[in-house]
């Protein structure tokens, strides 16, 4: 993680000092269900928490004492200690590491997903603002790039959002399956501690009890985290994409908000670049490459190892962090979006007509053309006016076998692009509802 990718609130969510405090939560919630089942004294709990939730812990302290331990929590522990006084010896009793280091990370997690869930839901509302505002803008489909059929720029926004309101269902799945907490002690069996403590310090956090932690929560649902960070990443580049060619300058047909003392290149004064989509492409790339370290954490030795632990330390700032500043950098794009409906026209119009190809070609085999003859008929009009830049409905006229089968009348009418936009409402209802 960089600043200059990065949003406060959610680095906030890594930072040492929240690691500390939710590590003190699930200490002093322990040691309440404890004081309550008798295992420790209740005195002793209430001064943890008296102590404890007042605190700064002080960072540079616990790395000091890890530099000499060589151990994270024992060093947070001996701090905690140093906070708390004597009552201190009742703290962690029956657990282990991962109890603190897999909870914690869970609790890290759902709180990042919370906040790429809002981020998410302003890109939703700013598409499904201007796809309303667009629902009617004709412009030119593109397949392989190349004009296809008209659709309209409401119509692109849409499946957008139909996509990224994909994205957002597939990130509340994966928030509920990655929010499990694990207080059972060594290898899991609880020897040492009653599952009860787990269930309680579970319900505090906002967490469910795994149901077989092994000391160490599964790395399946971790996986299944991060392959979702990265398929919401893919969906918000492929709208990058779409607007990184809308604002090439052969087609122009949409940009980039360009602010007022904006400078789009060093070295000439007239450009304006797509810089934000492109960066938008460039963050998709980092988290997609963190999911396959997570798929790779899976393969832990027997009840435990800690191979994955140095892999999550990075990619779990890193993935939440650089995608929560991708979904709001695309959804501050679309709320500025630069729409020219007219640019939108003009390249529609280029081709003479030729995007009506397909419903000439239908009108020729319901006149009782084979499929392929009418293809021939259709294909040699339409390259008249791909190569010579020819007027293909007046081709069409004067093609007398065609003309045969087909009335002037009747080709004019095939020429009035209304007929590709009968059931825009249709996607719209289907995406967005009635």
């Amino acid at each position: 993680m960089i600043p200059r990718y990065a949003r406060p609130d959610m680095v906030a969510i890594w930072s040492p000092e929240t690691k500390f405090r939710i590590w003190f939560e699930i200490e002093a919630h322990a040691a309440t269900a404890m004081a309550e089942k008798g295992v420790i004294p209740k005195e002793a709990a209430a001064k943890v928490w008296e102590k404890g939730s007042t605190a700064e812990f002080d960072v540079a302290r616990i790395d000091a004492i890890e530099a000499e331990v060589k151990h994270d929590v024992i060093a947070f522990l001996t701090h905690l200690a140093e906070i708390v006084g004597p009552e201190a010896r009742f703290v962690h009793q029956g657990m282990t590491s991962s109890d603190v280091l897999d909870t914690c990370l869970n609790v890290q997690l759902v709180r990042a997903a919370d906040l790429l869930d809002a981020g998410l839901d302003r890109l939703l509302k700013a598409l499904k603002t201007r796809a309303y505002e667009h629902r009617d803008t004709i412009t030119i489909g593109r397949s392989h790039g190349i004009h296809a059929e008209p659709t309209t720029f409401g119509v692109k926004l849409a499946q957008a959002y139909a996509e990224i309101d994909r994205c957002r269902a597939r990130l509340t799945a994966a928030r509920a399956e990655v929010a499990t907490c694990a207080i059972s002690g060594a290898v899991g069996t609880f020897a040492n501690i009653d599952p009860s403590i787990e269930e309680y310090v579970g319900a505090q956090m906002g967490l469910k009890p795994e149901p077989v932690s092994t000391q160490v929560i599964p790395r399946d649902r971790h996986a299944m985290y991060f392959a979702t960070l990265g398929v919401i990443a893919s969906s918000l580049e492929r709208l990058a994409v779409e607007i990184r060619h809308l604002q090439r300058t052969e087609v122009l047909e949409a940009e980039e908000y360009f602010s007022p003392g904006q400078k789009g290149s060093s070295a000439m004064p007239h450009k304006r670049n797509p810089v934000l989509t492109e960066n938008v492409t460039g963050l998709a790339r980092m988290v997609r490459g963190y999911t396959i370290p997570a798929m790779e954490n899976v393969a832990l030795w027997h009840e435990r190892d800690i191979s994955h632990s140095s892999v999550e330390r990075m990619i779990g700032p890193d993935a939440t962090i650089t995608l929560d500043f991708a979904i709001n950098r695309m959804a501050g794009v679309i709320e500025k979006l630069l729409v020219y409906p007219d640019r939108m026209k003009a390249n529609l119009d280029r081709l003479g007509g030729l995007h009506n190809s397909q419903r000439v070609l239908l009108a020729l085999t319901q006149a009782g053309v084979s499929r392929e003859d009418s293809y021939r008929l259709v294909q040699r009009n339409a390259m008249k006016t791909w190569e010579h830049g020819a007027d293909f409905l007046q081709e069409l006229k004067n093609d007398p076998e065609v003309i045969q089968k087909i009335p002037a009348s009747a080709l004019e009418a095939m020429f009035d692009d209304a007929y590709h936009l009968k059931h825009v409402e249709t996607i719209f209802s289907r995406v967005f509802g009635r």
